[in-house]
């Protein structure tokens, strides 16, 4: 016995891994409850008295460099890798590691920003929590305006108000304070508002909104500006339209269309059956929020616009239901590896 514990002893010695599975198989062979050492342990019980000493001491001694060896392989494995002589072994395999993938909304507004900065738009970027001054007053929000209700603003402190911005026309007005004309910005970001959250309605959501201001600026030039964007995010063939619109900020105010490419125009959930959708609303910024920001409406004019990115987006890839976006589901966002 005393020879078989010294060929099982050098088996131990010579033993040398990091793969888990391997360390595993080596604790069952000579560990487990049916391994090499508890038989030894048994078979011990036969030995004659004069032998047990000697073959209990040997026994023993192979259990410990046995749990000695299993723990060295242990943190050896954990460690990354690294063989007893502390040099890295090129033979194993390497570890796979899956690609990730870019969120779709970061997808649609790097394109939005590439489109817009063509044709020379800047980003401009600002805080998500607001006075009311740039959120509301500056853009011409009357006091009885029911945006400033409650069922439509996230407020934080009602004296003085400060509330969770509902639309980054916020950053416009802090652009439109420390900066001369000319101005062509984009201004892209996250907003807040309290509505119920449907297939087609969010509590949060993102934004990119654009500000051009500058002498001689007319509705034509922001007529073929969005014209550009629309063909250039959706194809050549995309159809279009404006609609008369009312925004406090600007006027005249348009809201653009395009035609639904999820139902292919038959009427969905999405264009609420009429084969359009909405994708911006728009106008020319209105005098009276040129002058709060001591930018002068009698030498200057100038056009803005706001788009949400998911809205872009569920027509973009053709997704029905805007909450898919901040589930977080890997089944859904995987889908957008190949935009990376």
């Amino acid at each position: 016995m005393k020879e078989e514990i010294e060929k099982y002893l050098q088996q131990v010695s010579d033993f040398s891994s990091v793969n888990a599975e391997e360390i595993e198989q080596f604790r069952i062979r000579f560990l487990g409850k049916k391994g090499i050492i508890p038989g030894l342990f048994e078979a011990f019980r036969t030995v004659p008295p004069e032998e047990k000493r000697e073959l209990g001491q040997w026994i023993n001694r192979l259990k410990e460099a046995a749990q000695s060896r299993l723990e060295q392989l242990k943190q050896q494995a954990a460690a990354g890798t690294k063989t007893e002589t502390g040099t890295i072994d090129l033979t194993l395999p390497a570890d796979f590691m899956p690609l990730g993938a870019r969120h779709p909304v970061s997808i649609v507004l790097n394109q939005i920003t590439s489109i817009f900065s063509k044709i020379g738009f800047t980003i401009s970027e600002g805080p998500e929590i607001e006075d009311d001054w740039h959120n509301f007053t500056a853009l011409n929000f009357p006091e009885e305006h029911p945006a400033r209700d409650m069922q439509d603003t996230f407020f934080i402190d009602e004296y003085p108000p400060v509330s969770l911005r509902t639309h980054t026309s916020s950053i416009q007005i802090r652009v439109m304070e420390q900066t001369k004309p000319p101005i062509r910005t984009l201004l892209p970001g996250r907003v807040y508002r309290n509505e119920a959250i449907s297939a087609r309605a969010h509590c949060f959501f993102h934004q990119v909104e654009g500000l051009y201001v500058d002498h001689d600026v007319s509705f034509a030039d922001l007529k073929q500006t969005l014209y550009y964007f629309a063909r250039e995010m959706f194809g050549e063939d995309t159809a279009i339209r404006f609609r008369p619109s009312y925004f406090p900020f600007t006027e005249p105010s348009a809201e653009m269309d395009i035609h639904c490419n999820i139902c292919g125009g038959a009427g969905c959930n999405i264009c609420k059956y009429t084969g359009w959708v909405e994708i911006l609303g728009c106008g020319m910024v209105d005098p009276n929020v040129l002058d709060n920001c001591h930018i002068s409406s009698k030498d200057y004019t100038g056009f803005a616009f706001g788009m949400g990115i998911e809205r872009i987006a569920i027509l973009k890839y053709q997704i029905k239901d805007i909450r898919l976006f901040f589930e977080n589901d890997l089944r859904f966002l995987k889908q957008f590896s190949a935009a990376l």
